[in-house]
């Protein structure tokens, strides 16, 4: 059975750029943020995470808040993203999961047969109490900024956990999806049904968005995208439909796919850069011509953040503008803030947008 997240006394914010903008309405300025902005490049970050695990780190609400609230703090953006990672629920649940520096996640047994599916567990809501708290930190914290919670899409949590950690080609997730198809449907169901529990936590503690992250997405044709994965998305977006929060859908290299991850649920779709904002605009709107106007989510180039100022504001310039196609456009990556990056630059971009409104 399809959970369904309920309504949580969050704050009024009905203002707010972001969520304004979200919603595909007139917002008083061009909101932006940045994915992976809780850590990555901040100094801060580096500090207080010093001799810390990740999957702790994300574990222990008063840390976490404060990751959370420092790329605000310091580039004043639009919108906190809680720090958390993909895996969380999985480790919490009880997968044997580790972050391991430099490579990413780990699974210490991947999952290959039908055995392994059935032997998966169940998210339970007190398994990650400690997420709930660390939302109710950030609410009462943020003042007058939303707070996006997120979770990873059950196909990329399927390819991390098939592969046994991250893959290039994604070749036994693959082979398993076409050749074993009962065994596939069944692994994304579980996870479906995890991820509908993860983000349920998180919108009854007072997120304002959620942003689902399908970031190896892009690997996949259409029509594959459609018969094995979009059913189970779909069910994770549906869980949410009466939450009353902006739903957010990215994929890295999904130009290919914005049509068919729009169709999953999403109210905003997250456009990485290589494609033009506003040809995402068009695609969504040729395939949906009756319908509002899409609101979107993109997309600078992280590794522009490295040019000369004058190369990055002439993109985004470029970029702004092109969001003007669409019913909404929220400023944002293409994808994460990249860990050498100078934090001043993303400061500097996030008052350029601002100023461009």
């Amino acid at each position: 059975m399809t959970n369904t997240a309920p309504v949580s006394a969050r704050r009024d914010l009905s203002d707010a750029p972001l969520l304004v903008a979200a919603r595909g309405g007139e917002p008083s300025r061009t909101p932006v943020w940045f994915m992976r902005q809780a850590g990555r490049s901040l100094p801060e970050y580096r500090k207080v995470r010093e001799g810390v695990a990740m999957l702790e780190s994300c574990l222990t609400p008063d840390l976490a808040c404060e990751i959370t609230i420092q790329p605000v703090r310091r580039h004043g953006v639009d919108a906190a993203i809680l720090y958390s990672d993909i895996v969380v629920p999985l480790y919490a649940a009880g997968v044997g999961v580790d972050i391991v520096a430099g490579t990413g996640p780990v699974v210490a047994d991947p999952v290959r047969t039908k055995a392994d599916v059935d032997a998966l567990p169940d998210l339970h809501e007190e398994q990650v109490a400690a997420v709930a708290e660390t939302i109710r930190l950030l609410t009462s914290s943020l003042g007058r900024t939303p707070l996006i919670g997120f979770a990873g899409a059950p196909f990329t949590l399927a390819s991390y956990l098939v592969e046994g950690g991250p893959s290039k080609n994604h070749e036994r997730t693959k082979a398993l999806m076409h050749s074993a198809p009962d065994v596939w449907h069944a692994l994304l169901a579980k996870l479906a049904g995890i991820t509908e529990e993860f983000l349920r936590v998180q919108v009854a503690a007072g997120v304002d968005a959620v942003q689902l992250f399908d970031s190896w997405a892009g690997a996949l044709s259409e029509r594959d995208y459609r018969e094995y994965v979009l059913p189970h998305s779909t069910r994770v977006f549906e869980s949410l439909n009466d939450a009353g929060v902006p739903r957010i859908h990215f994929g890295v290299g999904t130009g290919e796919l914005l049509v068919a991850m729009r169709d999953a649920g999403a109210d905003v779709v997250g456009v990485d850069w290589r494609i033009p904002l506003d040809e995402a605009v068009r695609r969504l709107t040729a395939a949906r011509p009756d319908g509002p106007a899409p609101v979107v989510q993109g997309n600078l180039d992280p590794a522009l953040l490295f040019a000369d100022w004058a190369v990055l504001e002439k993109e985004v310039r470029r970029i702004h503008a092109e969001g003007k196609a669409a019913g909404g456009h929220i400023f944002n990556l293409g994808h994460g803030v990249l860990p050498e990056t100078d934090p001043e630059v993303v400061t500097r971009v996030t008052e350029l947008v601002h100023s461009l409104s």
